[in-house]
């Protein structure tokens, strides 16, 4: 019952499971628990969904060892983006009170206004709703859990994509 030992389909496999999972997670907390996502919790969930779905080709395709290296690769991408999203909402939620952005405008409202990458650079920057600690699980907020399975995704396709078997 090692997953270090399972088959590259079964790794992709588990990374589908757990990438949804953790989206369908998300979603309940959005609906279930009345918590809007800010921004940067958007797009920790793109990226989680774009994981998700390489996850979910690779462990379709079930590709031989070029093509391990290569879904590897595309997911390394992918999981490194939300890590760098994390590491800067967890940035963000660290910042004494004084020291936080303004609240800007929503992300929709950015997004029809703005050319995407200028709204795009305004959402990395980040906002006071950004900082803001709505929901904690043994004392860590949700973006140092999402930065958690980030990590832990990232050292895991590594792992499946380039280990000889």
């Amino acid at each position: 019952m090692n997953p270090l030992a399972w088959s590259f389909r079964a790794q992709f496999a588990l990374g589908v499971l757990l990438c949804f999972g953790l989206l369908g997670f998300a979603l309940y907390v959005q609906y279930g628990l009345f918590l809007d996502p800010c921004p940067l919790c958007i797009l920790q969930r793109i990226a989680f969904f774009a994981l998700g779905l390489i996850f979910l080709v690779g462990a379709i395709h079930a590709p031989g060892a070029l093509g391990r290296k290569v879904y590897g690769v595309l997911a390394a991408i992918a999981a490194g983006s939300g890590i760098g999203i994390a590491s800067r909402h967890v940035w963000l939620q660290s910042l004494p009170p004084d020291q936080v952005p303004d609240c800007g405008p929503g992300l929709n409202y950015m997004l029809d206004t703005m050319p995407f990458g200028a709204a795009l650079s305004k959402v990395l920057q980040g906002s006071g709703e950004c900082a803001a600690i709505d929901w904690t699980f043994l004392g860590l907020g949700m973006p140092v859990w999402s930065l958690v399975w980030f990590l832990g995704f990232f050292l895991g396709v590594l792992y499946a994509g380039f280990r000889h078997r």
